[in-house]
Order: C-alpha cells, then structure tokens, then sequence
C-alpha cells in the first residue's frame, strides 16, 4: 500500500484538488494555513476522488473534536483516510476511531477517558484510522514509512510505502 501526503496553502488549494484528481494513489490533505475539514469541505464540489486528511491533534484540536470534524466531512465529500498526527499519536488515533462509529464510547487510554459517548451520524463508510508518530504511519498492523519527500508550487509531498 502506498498513501500521498499533500500539504499545500489555502491560495493553492485549488490547484491541488486537481493535482489530486489526477493521481492513482490515496492522497491525505493537509491545509498548513487553515483548517484541512473547513478546506477541504469549502472545496467539495472540486473533489473528483476519494481523499483523506491530515490532522494535527493536540491540546487545542482534542481527537474527539476531530472525530466531530471527520464525520461531518465525509457525509459532504467522499473520504477515505484520517491521519491523526500528533504526541501519543496511537491513542489518540484509537478515539478518532471509536467515535466514528454509531455505538456507545466507552474508552479509557493514555488521553482520554470516555463513558457513555456517541458521535452520530457514524460516516457513510468505514474510514481508515492512522496514526503518525513523526516517523511512521500506523493502522490495523500496518506500518508505512516515507520513502521520498518533493516540493513544488503546491506543496510538499511525502510518499508513504
């Protein structure tokens, strides 16, 4: 499995949907100067494909918020992989994932203690939960490291194998 790491600006925001359009591999929005949900959702009639975002979750963004966010998302654009990146990544990975379902949450780790939560609507489909670390990308078992890192106009790009 290979993911495309994109982090663009707003102002090339929509320069990089198409560049997004056009690629065979799953592509992971990150919106350095905004916020990638309200981008990404700004642009939603632009998405040609599936995509996923890149989240930054940390004392300011809690991953319950973010689990708000997706879910939001992908009932208006057709979204395939959330990234959380962020100190204790995996933990925080594991609520994003517990409350994009439609149960109940009950769920104690090293940052968040949960009880009788819900977070409906569940999204349209099952979404992929990484995580990032600062070195890998991790979900269900699966590990992918950055093999290669560009810039050009609209961003950077950092592949994932």
């Amino acid at each position: 499995m290979q993911l495309v790491h994109l982090s663009t600006s707003l102002a090339h925001l929509e320069e990089a949907t198409a560049w997004v359009n056009e690629q065979s591999s799953p592509v992971l929005l990150s919106v350095v100067d905004a916020n990638t949900v309200v981008a990404a959702a700004g642009t939603k009639d632009q998405w040609r494909t599936a995509i996923g975002v890149w989240l930054e979750v940390g004392e300011g963004y809690a991953a319950s918020l973010c689990a708000r966010d997706v879910a939001t998302l992908s009932w208006l654009i057709e979204l395939d992989h959330v990234v959380v990146s962020a100190q204790k990544a995996n933990a925080h990975a594991q609520v994003v994932a517990a409350m994009l379902t439609n149960d109940e949450v009950n769920l104690v780790n090293d940052v968040a203690t949960i009880r009788g939560a819900f977070n409906r609507p569940a999204p349209p489909h099952p979404l992929r939960v990484w995580s990032f670390d600062g070195v890998s990308l991790t979900s269900a078992g699966d590990e992918l490291r950055a093999t290669s890192t560009s810039r050009f106009a609209l961003g950077e790009v950092t592949i994932y194998a």
